[in-house]
């Protein structure tokens, strides 16, 4: 029995840790009592899920994706026991607070954490006096149901069928090197990225770089973003067929240029002037056969070189890897999120988007201590610790798990991934070609019930043969 006696005293050594502190040390409570109020969603009667709690729920149901939502609220210890102490709730009960509570309240929160926490480590690790963000869009399969197909929309096939599921498409705001979402905007999948994109730049902070995909090369957005604030420039691949005049030659593979607005783009936004400048700085990856070009609004060669905004555009590539921890990762790479209503899902998505910064935000401490960048930090070790911590903080806990638990977090070099290797290269290719087996269909819905086919009797089979 001496093991037992060791596990009993190491429980006893160790504080057993109060649910959900971790987090709620990092969110200051009255963000979430200011979230309910200022949403006009603060629970007045005693209830046992009131609106503060059913807040956590939906971070849970983001991080916990293999449990239940009620079983979520169980494991978490969120229901309030009633008079005769009896802490069980329904699943409609579950649902109804969540209706109760909407979306709102959840979102206020995020952007309250997300416009603290991103934009001070985008400060905290500038370059050349910029905060580095990046911009891009994605797309998360949702229920299917009929209000999520109306609002949300398929996607088009083209010559195929359109998509099994309604998509929700998202174009967020990232702090690059700390992978913290700044910003976010989602909706129906009709809307381009760029509409959603628009409507982001006002969320950018001055002296700031934004760096986007060639999808985003339009003057309509990228001189809405640099125009809209002091010190707001922007980095973008140049496409095949994007053409310059050149104005002035930095070096051979540096230039200043102007480019023209097309005459579309002009009929949608008068104010768009005919010519802008920007900067077109070329680069070739060894193994390739042609050079790439980009653009930018830093005009000034000698304050930003080239060779270092080549480097810079790469780091684009962090908010690809941000959107794959999202999807890859902490949902598990389900088919679709939970929520089959509307404002279920737009609840949802802010929901997933608060935990990942609850996540990064954890991690972006473990890179502080261990002294080494966010990137080079394991999102998976961080996330399953978070997961482990929530679950044990709902359970008697073992002698054993105590300990474990405190060594995973002093021993912080478990989490630190060895260096990057920089110099890989990659080819775009798919690992699972398209099924040949044909698209499941939804069945027509009839009004009235198909009446069942009679069958004859051996006698009646019988007489009609003869």
């Amino acid at each position: 029995m001496s093991w037992l006696a060791a596990a009993l005293e190491e429980t006893a050594e160790f504080p057993h840790p109060e649910s959900l502190e971790t987090f709620r040390s990092h969110i200051d409570p009255q963000w979430v009592e200011k979230a309910l109020t200022a949403t006009g969603t603060a629970t007045l009667r005693r209830r046992k899920l009131p609106a503060e709690q059913v807040i956590w729920l939906v971070v849970g149901m983001a991080l916990l994706r293999d449990r239940s939502i009620v079983e979520v609220a169980s494991k978490l210890d969120l229901v309030l026991p009633d008079r005769k102490g009896d802490t069980d709730v329904a699943s409609s009960a579950v649902t109804q607070a969540r209706q109760r509570l909407g979306d709102e309240p959840v979102k206020w929160l995020f952007e309250r954490c997300a416009e603290k926490w991103a934009h001070e480590h985008a400060r905290r690790h500038q370059w050349r006096g910029l905060s580095l963000y990046a911009a891009d869009g994605t797309t998360l399969r949702v229920p299917d149901t009929d209000e999520n197909r109306e609002h949300f929309g398929l996607a088009s096939g083209g010559n195929r069928a359109d998509s099994g599921y309604p998509l929700v498409r998202l174009v967020a705001l990232m702090a690059v090197r700390s992978h913290l979402i700044a910003a976010a905007r989602f909706g129906p999948y009709g809307q381009s990225e760029h509409h959603y994109a628009e409507d982001l730049w006002s969320e950018v902070p001055d002296s700031s770089l934004v760096i986007v995909d060639r999808n985003f090369l339009s003057a309509k957005i990228l001189l809405a973003l640099q125009q809209t604030g002091v010190g707001r420039h922007w980095l973008v691949r140049a496409k095949s067929n994007t053409k310059w005049t050149v104005v002035k030659s930095f070096g051979r593979f540096d230039k200043l240029v102007e480019l023209n607005v097309s005459l579309h783009a002009r009929k949608q936004d008068p104010s768009l002037p005919r010519k802008y400048i920007a900067r077109a700085v070329s680069y070739r990856h060894s193994g390739s056969k042609g050079r790439q070009w980009l653009l930018t609004s830093l005009t000034d060669p000698e304050a930003y070189p080239a060779a270092e905004l080549v480097e810079m555009y790469h780091e684009r590539w962090e908010i690809e890897l941000g959107y794959d921890e999202i999807k890859t990762h902490m949902l598990e790479r389900e088919e679709a999120i939970r929520s089959k209503s509307v404002c279920g899902v737009n609840q949802e998505m802010w929901g997933i988007l608060l935990a990942f910064n609850l996540v990064r935000f954890e991690m972006a401490h473990i890179a502080e201590e261990a002294e080494v960048s966010a990137s080079r930090v394991s999102f998976m070790m961080a996330l399953r610790l978070i997961r482990d911590e929530w679950l044990w903080c709902s359970i008697g806990t073992p002698g054993s798990i105590p300990k474990k638990l405190r060594r995973m977090r002093e021993k912080v070099k478990r989490f630190v991934l060895p260096p990057r290797r920089s110099q890989r290269r990659n080819r775009r290719e798919v690992k699972i070609k398209m099924s040949n087996y044909p698209k499941k269909r939804r069945p027509a819905r009839t009004k009235h019930k198909t009446a069942k086919k009679r069958t004859k009797t051996p006698y009646q089979r019988r007489k009609t043969s003869k």
